[in-house]
């Protein structure tokens, strides 16, 4: 289990840096919305934790995608004028605000679901404004793609670790916390600028459709049909779901 953590996210970091330095930041964006982190990570609570549980973290997760976003919305209005690592401190404002005020209201499934489709409706309209183009300021460094692949193991792990110990809906806020956006939004900001940054995080709002489709699936799924079947058809769906908005990416 420990080798999966280490091994499926740095991959697919890896996957999408180079997707991003071929097509652009909005592409890396859009694929980073998928639940490459949190897709994993629910699956091992629920492999370590039973089917009920996952399902209920599913849940969380759900609305955890607006917490995602507010880290994305106050990072991209940070960049505006102030350095990366300042920039961070505002994202994670947000996040934790966020995330804070969803916990602190329950909702049936429905409703959770309900909320986030509008949290997604909106949220292009919360970003600032950047550049229709970017150009990248540097090229980048040979070391930049295995430290987003580091940032990207620790990340995960300690992400999974805390979870485990939260409960359900905790867990669940947990596997959605912006491990992309972090990663790859420092990163853009580095090598692109802070356009590049507000163009790579706004484009993560098309790719959380398909999330928001997962976390629909295992919660509604896994506890009739179970883990592999559940998470099989939550796969497909977002598979679907992503497939749908790749003209718009």
């Amino acid at each position: 289990m420990l080798l999966l953590k280490l091994l499926l996210v740095p991959t697919l970091i890896a996957l999408i840096t180079l997707a991003g330095r071929r097509w652009g930041p909005a592409v890396a964006g859009w694929l980073s919305g998928f639940p490459v982190v949190a897709g994993p990570l629910l699956l091992m609570v629920g492999l370590e934790q039973g089917p009920a549980f996952a399902a209920q973290a599913a849940q969380a997760s759900l609305l955890g995608i607006l917490a995602n976003l507010s880290f994305s919305i106050g990072y991209s209005w940070g960049a505006r004028r102030f350095p990366w690592y300042l920039c961070l401190g505002c994202g994670m404002l947000g996040f934790g605000v966020a995330g804070a005020l969803l916990m602190a209201v329950p909702m049936a499934l429905w409703t959770a679901l309900a909320v986030t489709v509008a949290g997604l409706l909106v949220a292009p309209r919360a970003f600032p404004r950047s550049a229709p183009f970017v150009l990248p300021l540097a090229q980048p460094s040979p070391l930049e793609l295995p430290a987003r692949m580091a940032a990207g193991a620790v990340l995960s792990v300690a992400v999974t670790m805390s979870a485990q110990r939260l409960g359900p809906a905790f867990s669940g806020l947990f596997s959605v916390f912006p491990v992309m956006a972090l990663v790859f939004g420092v990163f853009s900001h580095l090598t692109w600028g802070a356009a590049g940054a507000i163009r790579l995080l706004s484009g993560m709002v098309r790719g959380f459709y398909a999330f928001a489709t997962f976390c629909l699936l295992v919660a509604l799924a896994v506890p009739g049909a179970g883990l592999a079947l559940g998470f099989l058809a939550a796969l497909g769906g977002a598979l679907l779901v992503q497939a749908a908005s790749f003209k718009r990416a």
